[in-house]
């Protein structure tokens, strides 16, 4: 008896997400089990071994992505090669989501964003668009208004990579985990991309495919009657939901990590031609920095301690910080300030090819118990103190006028070469460099942003394809150097584009081996002759696809199917056109059904299921909304 016990409990699911898992099995199976008589009389069973086994890998690439710790991009490449080895892909079918141009266009705008991000074009966007909310329900708000109303007239694309990097500061700033804020971001991309033709490419594929079947174009707003009401269900579920819903994945603890428990020193001056100049301290953004405190301020020889936020900065003023390694970082960042040391301008290396790295003092340092100053720290190794950091005490006078005691934590700037050239010495215990701490060429901003609206009305007047807007945008960030080439290279997320690349890859086997087609027509067949119940099943196999195959393809490939659903009903076809566009872009059930979802996954530290806890209930409320009301915009 205690053996058979001791088996019961070793087969048990241990957690709530094998219990999910297995209650999805058991539920498909009985499906699967009851609409056997049914299917040995539908397509699927006239579908080859082919067809049966890209099923079977398809399912299985989603039930190891849901139930295992696998990264996402090694479970869809091995989907891919089983694919191609056994046959069912051609060599050039399972190279093509290599070469598809919505993955290269995601590509390509990591490029466009790193020169945003090198000019400072980003913050500025955040200062500007996001604020410093207080709350999570007010930051959810002020992300989602804007994003989805620029999706609605850009691609939603770069409107996500553009954010990408913008929330995921902002959630710093504002301490939320950024998986509370990525998902809301790629979300209302795809709420404001289903409210006009042009909000994705999706929505002008079926247009297209409308004009070729002999129908008439779409205007502009035409989808909005269906897809803004979709848009505010949809921002009003999350924001009823997203304390529940979306996970709060925090980063891995990083026992080496000292950014928030040691405190620095630093020294920033306001620059002569500073736009902070005339304003108040609160005014220029300084009062509310996150684990930064100004504490006092020295004006002409005279120091004003206890800072009013209502002072007013003056050219010239010398800013004295304490406050977090990441706060510093931001600090640097900003425009209008520079380091309070001028000896930051007499380093050989231009500032563009700089960065900030963290050293420890060690006993055998020949500058211990000497000035910064004294020791000629610049003259000796090529970079500058800008701020320093000694147990948590609060360390006074200039920088230049500390004594270095062995223990010191110092926060240099200068050319990344000098980690390699001082890990052999034994000058410092600990040198580490500081991800993204490059100085940013404010001068460049505005250049940067007015490449980046170039792009935008280049590809949203259809002057050129997306993909040659980024390109031309891109070669412009480069050419100009708003970014440098090894930056805009290292900010490449090289495992979302594996990712697409699989997933496209899967989905032609799918396409080519009959399996879409054959389970789309077996779907249908439940209709029967009732216009509402065939809509609600275009819909319902749409989005169904959509999560396993691309957007465009899932378009393409029932589009055929509904109109002739809608010619043998003998009712009108445009239901049906307004269904699909909605339910192929909206996909939220899966990282991979959208290619903003995939853009997120990364930085958002997203598991596969936590798409699918918020993502299918949404899914069925555009399924209830878009079925509810398209008849009645648009009758049969």
């Amino acid at each position: 008896m205690e053996a058979r016990r001791s088996l019961a409990r070793s087969l048990a699911p241990r957690n709530k997400k094998q219990w999910l898992v297995l209650m999805f099995l058991g539920i498909a199976i009985s499906i699967a089990i009851a609409a056997v008589p049914y299917l040995a009389q539908s397509s699927l069973a006239k579908l080859g071994w082919q067809g049966w086994l890209t099923i079977a890998i398809t399912f299985s690439v989603f039930l190891l992505n849901a139930i295992t710790s696998i990264p996402p991009e090694i479970v869809f490449l091995g989907g891919t090669a089983v694919l191609f080895t056994t046959g069912i892909l051609e060599e050039e079918a399972a190279l093509e989501g290599f070469s598809n141009s919505g993955m290269i266009t995601v590509a390509v705008l990591y490029l466009v964003v790193t020169g945003l991000q090198q000019t400072g074009g980003l913050t500025w966007i955040s200062q500007t668009i996001l604020g410093l909310p207080k709350g999570q329900n007010k930051a959810l708000l002020r992300l989602m208004a804007p994003v989805i109303g620029m999706s609605a007239f850009l691609n939603n694309t770069p409107v996500v990579a553009m954010f990408i990097p913008v929330v995921s500061d902002w959630s710093r700033k504002l301490k939320i985990s950024p998986s509370k804020l990525m998902i809301p971001l790629s979300y209302a991309a795809i709420f404001g991309g289903i409210c006009t033709l042009i909000g994705t490419s999706t929505n002008l594929v079926v247009n297209g495919l409308i004009i070729s079947a002999g129908g008439a174009s779409l205007k502009l707003f035409d989808i909005a009657w269906v897809g803004l009401p979709c848009a505010l269900a949809g921002a009003s579920f999350l924001f009823l939901t997203h304390r529940w819903l979306l996970p709060n994945r925090q980063p891995a603890l990083d026992l080496n990590d000292d950014s928030s428990s040691v405190q620095y020193t630093t020294e920033m001056m306001v620059a002569p031609d500073s736009p902070m100049i005339g304003k108040t301290i609160e005014g220029a953004g300084l009062r509310h920095l996150p684990e930064l405190y100004l504490i006092e301020i020295v004006r002409d020889r005279f120091i004003i301690p206890a800072v009013s936020p209502q002072e007013v900065l003056r050219a010239n003023d010398q800013l004295v910080f304490v406050g977090a390694i990441n706060s510093i970082v931001d600090l640097h960042r900003l425009k209008g300030l520079q380091p309070g040391t001028d000896e930051v301008f007499k380093l050989k290396t231009p500032r563009s090819q700089r960065s900030l790295i963290k050293a420890v003092v060690s006993n055998s340092c020949p500058l211990v118990g000497k000035t910064i100053r004294e020791g000629k720290f610049r003259t000796r190794y090529n970079a500058v103190v800008v701020a320093a950091a000694r147990n948590g005490e609060r360390l006074q006078g200039k920088l230049g006028d500390i004594r270095l005691l062995a223990g010191d934590t110092l926060l240099l700037e200068a050319n990344p070469a000098f980690i390699s050239r001082q890990r052999v010495s034994q000058d410092f215990y600990l040198i580490d460099g500081i991800p993204d701490s490059e100085p940013l060429r404010h001068e460049k901003a505005p250049l940067a942003i007015a490449i980046l609206v170039i792009m935008v009305v280049l590809a949203a007047t259809g002057w050129m394809s997306m993909l040659k807007a980024a390109v031309l945008a891109a070669v412009i960030m480069l050419v100009t150097k708003c970014c440098s080439p090894v930056k805009a290279m290292q900010n490449i997320e090289w495992s979302v584009l594996l990712v697409i690349a699989a997933a496209l890859s899967i989905g032609t086997a799918l396409e080519s081996t009959g399996a879409a087609g054959a389970i789309a027509s077996t779907l249908i067949g439940f209709s029967g002759d009732n216009p509402w119940l065939a809509l609600a099943i275009i819909y319902g196999i749409t989005s169904f696809f959509t999560e396993i195959i691309t957007n465009n393809a899932a378009a393409a490939l029932v589009f055929p199917i509904a109109l002739a659903v809608s010619k043998n009903l003998g009712v009108e076809f445009m239901p049906f056109a307004i269904a699909i566009m909605i339910g192929a872009s909206a996909s939220f059930a899966t990282p991979i059904g959208y290619q903003t979802n995939l853009m997120v996954y990364g930085p958002g530290g997203y598991k596969f299921t936590d798409f699918m806890r918020v993502g299918i209930p949404l899914n069925i409320l555009f399924w209830i909304v878009t079925v509810s009301i398209t008849p009645l915009i648009y009758p049969f």
